[in-house]
């Protein structure tokens, strides 16, 4: 196989719309967790301090929270179908991709300076072209419907006469 070929088929399996996180953004992540046959959603909100392939389908985002006085990290694959849904609650100004220095910190140290950013936008922004992209995929489908039903009725009608 080509390289052309595992990255068609890395592509096949990326989510159509995806919030675009970066690192030192505060984000609640839902996701499905299978308890013996039902499926329950499970929220984890906490700080970005990792970010890997944002272009891949490996797409990997590491968040870490403070739960207890114990820091617990757990990492998401951001095209997995489990992960339900990433929203930003807050960004913070960071000047580097890897926060791991916010392991050894705790209490107002380990604070990251919030900037202006228009949660809505960020949130939904992707959603509303995924959906406009859906829309223009249908009615280009209905649009070439339509064409074969007027070439099937004028063949119909050829035959008649």
């Amino acid at each position: 196989m080509s390289f052309t070929d595992l990255k068609k088929i890395g592509d096949a399996q990326k989510k159509p719309a995806v919030v675009d996180v970066r690192s030192g953004d505060t984000v609640r992540v839902t996701q499905k967790i299978k308890e013996g046959e039902k499926f329950r959603s499970q929220v984890f909100e906490g700080v970005v301090i990792r970010t890997d392939r944002k272009d891949s389908h490996t797409a990997r985002i590491t968040v870490r929270k403070v739960a207890s006085g114990v820091g617990v990290e757990k990492s998401f694959l951001i095209h997995n179908p489990l992960v339900e849904k990433i929203e930003i609650v807050h960004r913070a100004k960071v000047r580097r991709k890897n926060l791991s220095f916010l392991r050894e910190r705790s209490g107002k140290s380990a604070r990251l300076a919030n900037k202006a950013f228009d949660r809505v936008a960020v949130n939904t922004l992707a959603e509303v072209k995924a959906d406009a992209e859906k829309v223009a995929e249908a009615v280009e489908a209905s649009v070439e419907n339509a064409a074969e039903k007027v070439a099937a009725d004028v063949k119909a009608e050829e035959n008649k006469a």
